[in-house]
């Protein structure tokens, strides 16, 4: 659990074609005035424009020369298909047929019983690493990315080791991820409930239990807006979310709302911050309109509805 510990969270949802060469760049800078929030350990959700037939998985070693060496050819052999590996420090990047995806993330665990799968699916990739934000983020090279929309997480750990599972964003479905800040009452009866009903967690960590009860809840045909009202009424505890799908961006505050949160919205994008100071260097920021989100209530964009 997070406990008081201060958190910094960012989410930038692009509305303006234009600007998606620059959502890395943007999102970076926002993340990297969060730095004194969360100066532990850093995490960023990129979505990337769908290509097509193919999905990505995106994966993380504490010991990559080990783990990466000769695991783009045993999973191409393993999957008798193409399979393509762009590795980025601690972390890769694989990219395979959109029909060959769980099979991919079993043969993955299978070759590579020490690597964490970050994320998968046809657009999002996910970079978490210990560190301070702008370490993580050049290392990964998170400036020169491209994308619709994203999410950044920065972390002071107060309850929990610093680690690299233990960062945001939690993905736990595809293209799916969550950022928090604040913590759950309930979350050890919610994590059986939802073991009982099939899915797997990576750590104890009560914000991927959140995670988690969005993937459940969409499985069951709600869209992101339903699924977070939902969380309104079944998650216990304090939380700030913000999330992510393929096509969709979202916002929840529990019903006290203690923790900071502000919002911009232009023509050209939907920011989320923290603090306002994460988002005074976007593009028209001063005309934007700016508003605090109310108290258990959601705020939820699509690219697809709004098309």
């Amino acid at each position: 659990m997070e406990g008081l510990g201060m958190c910094g969270i960012v989410g930038l949802f692009l509305k303006d074609k234009a600007l998606e060469p620059k959502l890395g760049a943007l999102l970076s800078s926002m993340l990297v005035t969060m730095t004194d929030r969360g100066p532990d350990s850093a995490g960023i959700a990129i979505y990337g424009n769908d290509n097509g037939s193919k999905a990505k998985i995106t994966i993380q070693s504490a010991d990559p020369t080990k783990d990466f060496d000769g695991l783009e050819y045993d999973l191409r052999r393993a999957l008798d298909a193409p399979v393509s590996m762009a590795v980025k420090s601690t972390h890769a990047v694989i990219a395979l047929a959109k029909d060959k995806l769980n099979e991919g993330r079993a043969a993955i665990a299978a070759l590579r019983p020490d690597v964490r799968i970050m994320s998968s699916g046809d657009a999002i990739e996910i970079y978490k690493e210990t560190g301070l934000p702008k370490d993580v983020i050049s290392r990964f090279g998170v400036t020169t990315m491209s994308g619709t929309h994203g999410i950044g997480h920065t972390r002071m750990a107060t309850e929990s080791a610093v680690t690299t599972l233990g960062a945001h964003p939690f993905s736990t479905g595809s293209d799916q991820c969550l950022v928090h800040n604040g913590s759950l009452s309930n979350h050890n009866n919610l994590r059986r409930e939802l073991v009982r009903e099939g899915m797997t967690f990576e750590t104890q960590n009560d914000s991927e239990v959140a995670a988690a009860y969005l993937t459940a809840e969409m499985a069951r045909g709600k869209d992101l807006g339903e699924a977070l009202t939902g969380a309104l009424s079944d998650l216990d505890g304090f939380f700030t979310f913000v999330v992510g799908t393929k096509s969709g961006f979202g916002v929840v505050r529990d019903p006290i709302a203690c923790k900071p949160a502000v919002m911009a919205e232009t023509d050209q994008y939907v920011a989320f911050g923290s603090e306002y100071r994460a988002l005074v260097n976007l593009p028209g920021i001063e005309n934007a309109r700016i508003w605090e989100p109310e108290p258990a209530t959601v705020y939820f964009w699509d690219h697809e509805k709004a098309a």
